[in-house]
Formats: structure tokens, C-alpha cells, sequence
């Protein structure tokens, strides 16, 4: 699966009712959480609670942990019991797919970068994002045709690449928002993303040439 699907599949684990009650109880719990605790709480068949906490780890949104819940080790202690607790990580869901936290860490990291050094900030974006383009090319399957690799890397992206002969056009703007509202900095910054990687993708190149309804950067072949 992508990391989109994930995603996807993530949120849709919450559309059960009682898996989203569930996982409502084990994040307003300030300790994990056991089956018998949360089935308790709910009200539940224990192993209907099981089902779905494990549902709920499956999916990314609950982490969990073997404990003695009575405090003792040793012989005699008892099987440790699994536990829940909500994950750390980040779920976010957007059609069409948007990539503003990949922009964020971008301009962050050359804003950060610009306070150390006293450079340009916009000079600082240019290379980070250059450098985040190179490392998108490590993703290219090998021996691909150079278009047809950069497609599918891209799909992943959210770009919704299209190959018109020997171009690639691209339906979706991953930046669209942060685009609408700062469209000389943000088309940059996407003109610099994909100029790096296509510099370490082979044979091909970057152009800069918005239209409606579309990406403003184009592929093609050198």
C-alpha cells in the first residue's frame, strides 16, 4: 500500500462506531489501557473489545505493550496483559492529496538555516528543496523508461501524472492552497523540487509552465 492508503485505511478503521468509542477511551486515558478496562468501560464482550484495540494497532492509530498489571514479577506473577495507548504518529487524509507538511519542513528548515547563517532564505529553499528532489529520485524503480519511472514515483506524491507523448503534465498541485495564496514563492520552491529530481533521474527536465487546472511544472525528455 502507499503511504496515501495507509492513510485512507486509517481513518476509515474509525468509521465503526464502537472502534472510534474505543479509541475516543484509550486517548483520554492519561495510562494504556487494558481489554478488560476498556471492555468495562463500554460496556462490551471482552472479546469484542479485543477485535477492535487490534483492529485500532492494525490500522496505525493505537500502539501496543505487554505489562504485569499487578506489579509483581517472577513465578506465579501471571501473563503479562497487552495494553493500548494512542500512537504518536500523524494521520492525515486529503482527496485531492496534498503535500503541505512536505512544504513546511522545506521552508522551516530554510528559514532555520537562514537565522544560522545570515544567507538568503529564498537562496536556502531553493537548495533544500533541490536536495529533497534528489532524494525523491532514489525512489525510481530501475531500468524504467525515465517518464514512465518518474510517473509512477510521483503518483505517490499526489501529482496525478499524465503522459502526453513525450510530456508529462500533472492534474494535481500538491501545494494547491499554499500555491493560490503564494504562487511565486510555492511554484518555485515546486519548480526546485522537481528540477532536482530530475537532475538524478536521468534524461530529463524540469520546466516551469503553468495553466489552468494543473500543476505549473512540466517533464520531458531533455
Amino acid at each position: 500500500m502507499s503511504q496515501f492508503d495507509e492513510q485512507v485505511a486509517a481513518v476509515s478503521a474509525l468509521s465503526d462506531r464502537t472502534r472510534k468509542a474505543l479509541y475516543d477511551y484509550v486517548r483520554d486515558q492519561a495510562a494504556p489501557v487494558s481489554r478488560d478496562a476498556a471492555a468495562a468501560a463500554l460496556d462490551l464482550p471482552r472479546h469484542q473489545a479485543k477485535f477492535h484495540l487490534d483492529r485500532l494497532e492494525e490500522a496505525g492509530l493505537l500502539e501496543a505493550d505487554y505489562v504485569r498489571l499487578t506489579g509483581r514479577s517472577g513465578p506465579g506473577a501471571g501473563r503479562p496483559a497487552k495494553v493500548y495507548r494512542r500512537t504518536s504518529a500523524e494521520v492525515a487524509v486529503s482527496v485531492p492529496q496534498r503535500e503541505y507538511e512536505l512544504a513546511a519542513e522545506l521552508m522551516a528548515g530554510a528559514i532555520s538555516d537562514s537565522i544560522s547563517s545570515g544567507d538568503s532564505v529564498q537562496a536556502l529553499l531553493q537548495k533544500r528543496s533541490r536536495a529533497a528532489g534528489a532524494a525523491l529520485a532514489e525512489r525510481l524503480p530501475r531500468d524504467a523508461d525515465p517518464l514512465t519511472g518518474a510517473c509512477e514515483v510521483l503518483t505517490e506524491l499526489g501529482y496525478e501524472p499524465r503522459l502526453h507523448g513525450g510530456t508529462v503534465e500533472m492534474a494535481n498541485c500538491p501545494f494547491h492552497s499554499l500555491a493560490t495564496e503564494h504562487t511565486d514563492l510555492v511554484c518555485s520552491l515546486n519548480h526546485d523540487l522537481l528540477g532536482g529530481f530530475c537532475a538524478c533521474a536521468g534524461d530529463l527536465q524540469a520546466s516551469l509552465d503553468p495553466a489552468p487546472d494543473r500543476c505549473c511544472v512540466t517533464l520531458s525528455r531533455r
